[in-house]
């Protein structure tokens, strides 16, 4: 099996089903902003905060080249929430794996991630409204980029990552 790799909103369970995902197979899991803020370091915070969210999506892309050009297998990849805004990196996340958009309503990504300040783009006044808002934009390239989708509203965490691998075993 190829390279999965998980996108969709913050707080839609990347990070946790992957790795659940990662030790099943006994793979190796990959988040995409900790590599971003081990190679800078410092937080994704400080990036948005001193070099502006566009500098940040141009250090995404690197890292996507990076991975691409170490041609790594056996990896599960958790990527940042926007990666997948850009076209490029749609194309080079589908080079590199399997993407599997994990999908779920504002209302779930709110409760699970209220009152986190580790969000940037959610430091807001009304960050339910600010949820809705980017996923309707974010949403139909999610789809677009993904070659299934897996709605996590209702399911665990394992049960998730099951569903990943019945699909992408499949």
């Amino acid at each position: 099996m190829e390279n999965i790799i998980l996108t969709g909103y913050m707080g839609s369970g990347k990070t946790t089903v992957g790795r659940s995902i990662a030790k099943l197979l006994e793979y190796t899991f990959v988040d995409t902003d900790e590599m971003i803020e081990e190679q800078q370091h410092r937080s994704i915070g400080d990036i948005f905060s001193t070099d502006e969210e566009q500098m940040f999506r141009k250090l995404e892309t690197a890292l996507l080249k990076q991975l691409l050009a170490e041609r790594r297998e056996h990896l599960v990849i958790s990527t940042g929430g926007g990666m997948p805004m850009r076209t490029e990196n749609q194309k080079l996340l589908s080079q590199l794996g399997k993407v599997v958009y994990l999908r779920a309503r504002p209302e779930t990504i709110y409760s699970r991630i209220q009152g986190d300040m580790t969000r940037p783009l959610l430091q807001c006044k009304n960050p339910m409204k600010r949820i809705e808002e980017m996923l309707a934009e974010r949403s139909p390239l999610y789809e677009e980029g993904a070659l299934f989708i897996v709605n996590v509203d209702e399911l665990s965490p394992s049960e998730a990552a099951s569903e990943i691998l019945a699909k992408c075993s499949g």
